[in-house]
């Protein structure tokens, strides 16, 4: 059965004047698992510290591209082998690395390169999306690019579901297709407002939780985590609301 972590990013205000304190709080939201998004300058041997102090267990870690090259990428594996952290995830690429399918196609390259580096150290690597790589580049979108254009076995794939449905693609059928090389979703839940679409908690949007789930255990995705940037209520209230949800969700799926 997946298990369910907080991509730490949700509460990167609170993170960035407290990240020791922030950390502490998450098993109150209903959580055992952190994804981080960096470490604001804490030493990760404190971090440590604190993860043991409260049971808490790593969901996987976004790491900049900069920080997954050359003699940066050795001192990210020294920071996560401190963490026990085995899940190393590029959050996004940035955009001179996506103009043009020829940038897709070198930046699939350096994922590989990446991608086997991490490998012969003892971590998994992913990518994950936002809704840009759904664009159409030449013939195709830069999501396939990027996934039709690395190792299986080097890159694998953290699917935000919520930028997906963002960018009006079915991410059922994307787990679908691309089956056991997805390691995590991003979980968060989209609803319009005025016209516009906007993240809220799970359940209170129109993402259909249920199958998601249920494909996702199909294919034994290890990691179900929750990431919200958007709140119209208190973020440690909307963070909880989001856990208990989910784990309810996630119990109506078993006993069905």
């Amino acid at each position: 059965m997946s298990q369910i972590g907080l991509q730490l990013f949700s509460l990167w205000k609170d993170a960035e004047k407290d990240f020791l304190g922030t950390v502490q709080k998450v098993t109150s939201l209903g959580y055992d698992s952190i994804q981080f998004a960096g470490f604001y300058d804490t030493p990760v041997i404190e971090i440590k510290k604190v993860m043991d102090a409260n049971g808490l267990k790593t969901a996987g870690a976004h790491v900049g591209i900069n920080q997954l090259l050359g003699e940066e990428l050795s001192k990210t594996f020294e920071d996560h082998h401190i963490l026990e952290n085995n899940l190393l995830i590029c959050p996004a690429l940035p955009k001179e690395m996506r103009l043009s399918v020829d940038d897709y196609k070198k930046s699939a390259e350096t994922l590989n390169e990446i991608g086997l580096r991490c490998k012969n150290a003892g971590f998994i690597f992913g990518y994950h999306n936002h809704d840009f790589e759904f664009e159409s580049v030449g013939d195709q979108t830069g999501f396939d690019y990027l996934f039709e254009n690395t190792n299986p076995d080097l890159v694998k794939i953290e699917l935000d579901c919520y930028w997906a449905t963002f960018a009006n693609q079915d991410p059922i059928q994307i787990i679908n297709k691309y089956k056991d090389r997805i390691i995590s979703l991003h979980l968060k839940d989209l609803k319009i407002v005025d016209g516009h679409k906007k993240g809220t908690e799970i359940g209170n949007g129109q993402l259909d939780f249920e199958s998601l789930i249920k494909t996702g255990n199909g294919f034994n995705i290890e990691w179900f985590t929750v990431e919200q940037e958007e709140f119209e209520r208190n973020p440690y209230e909307s963070l909880s609301l989001n856990a208990n949800n989910l784990k309810r969700l996630m119990n109506r799926v078993e006993v069905n």
